[in-house]
């Protein structure tokens, strides 16, 4: 078995967990439905109490007209940008590098819509106002990933938002929120979802990232928008005869998390303190701006895979259960902050973190 595989395994036999909500299996599904009258009516075909009283939820939440619920966020966040090229009359919409359409669907956008991309700015890099001054013409709609998690999880400022909306609307150019992560950024910025989907034309919100639901997502945006987003979800096959083994528990999760990110948030903070308090390791950003961040090695992924192996197998907790390469000589991991860190008896975490940095300088400091 292969060394990956070996962390991997470790991970999952640990006791606890230091990120994350714990483990996606049946009860997760089971306790969201533990309540719920059996008589209950289904949904069917986008109809029905289930999915439109969420959907209504969703779209107060987000201080959008309407909201509808999608099967996946790939195709919510495909169809936004489809109605707004449509609008504009061209094909061409701006994001950053490592937006999730451009590294994780397989071109669909281009595929499926005839839609060309824009690259706002450099890889390692946050979008800023002078980005999108400086993009070229033609654009019909920019999309912001809040946080921006290829990169640790980074964001703009708040006024930076605020002056690429303004800049947007003042020559019509549609502004799209990836929000999938957005409940997790709004104690950065103290301000309320509200508040920051003011800045936004259409609103994208994960509900299995943060909330932890099964599957899902909720696109918002204006009347007008959401009814020809609905039609278009007909189109790519989304609106399923029924949605309510997704919607029930994302409902759930969403009532049972989204007061937690705050405390998510603080979590994160102290976590990366303590990373970064470690021989050799550092994280990005070096302070957290949401519940999550990348944990940084200057060392090879294979020189440090077995310290994580043994420090898991010796302490029961799980540190991560993967390392990415990102040289040669470099490698790291990716944390979201949740339930499970708060399990954690806070001797074991002390001498977690001892261990650790006590064996990255054994290894590493000649």
């Amino acid at each position: 078995m292969g060394e990956e595989n070996q962390l991997e395994r470790a991970y999952n036999q640990t006791a606890y967990k230091l990120a994350g909500k714990g483990e996606r299996n049946i009860q997760v599904l089971k306790e969201a439905f533990q309540n719920i009258e059996d008589d209950l009516e289904s949904d069917k075909y986008g109809k029905g109490r289930i999915i439109e009283d969420f959907q209504k939820k969703m779209a107060v939440l987000l201080g959008k007209e309407d909201a509808v619920f999608f099967p996946s966020g790939t195709m919510a966040q495909q169809i936004a940008l489809r109605i707004w090229c449509d609008e504009k009359g061209t094909g061409k919409v701006a994001y950053h590098p490592l937006s999730h359409l451009e590294i994780h669907e397989e071109g669909g956008l281009k595929e499926l819509h005839h839609i060309d991309s824009v690259f706002l700015t450099e890889r390692d890099q946050v979008i800023d106002l002078n980005d999108v001054i400086k993009m070229e013409d033609g654009v019909a709609a920019i999309l912001l990933e809040l946080p921006q998690r290829e990169i640790g999880g980074q964001l703009p400022s708040f006024e930076t938002l605020e002056q690429i909306s303004q800049y947007c609307r003042d020559r019509q150019i549609r502004l799209h929120l990836d929000g999938a992560r957005l409940l997790e950024v709004l104690p950065y910025y103290q301000k309320t979802a509200h508040d920051v989907c003011s800045l936004f034309d259409s609103v994208y919100l994960s509900l299995y990232k943060g909330i932890g639901g099964i599957a899902g997502a909720i696109l918002a945006g204006d009347n007008d928008f959401i009814k020809q987003s609905k039609v278009w979800k007909r189109r790519h096959g989304g609106d399923l005869i029924s949605l309510y083994p997704y919607i029930i528990p994302a409902d759930y999760y969403f009532d049972m998390r989204s007061n937690k990110m705050e405390q998510y948030y603080e979590e994160a903070k102290e976590v990366a303190e303590r990373f970064n308090a470690c021989y050799g390791i550092s994280t990005l950003p070096a302070v957290p701006v949401s519940n999550m961040f990348h944990v940084q090695f200057r060392q090879a992924k294979e020189q440090v895979e077995p310290i994580l192996l043994e420090l898991e197998q010796q302490t029961g907790i799980g540190i991560t259960s993967y390392l990415k390469e990102m040289d040669e000589h470099s490698c790291y991991f990716e944390v979201h902050m949740g339930d499970g860190y708060s399990k954690i008896p806070k001797e074991l975490l002390d001498r977690t973190f001892e261990q650790l940095d006590e064996s990255m300088k054994n290894r590493f400091n000649q």
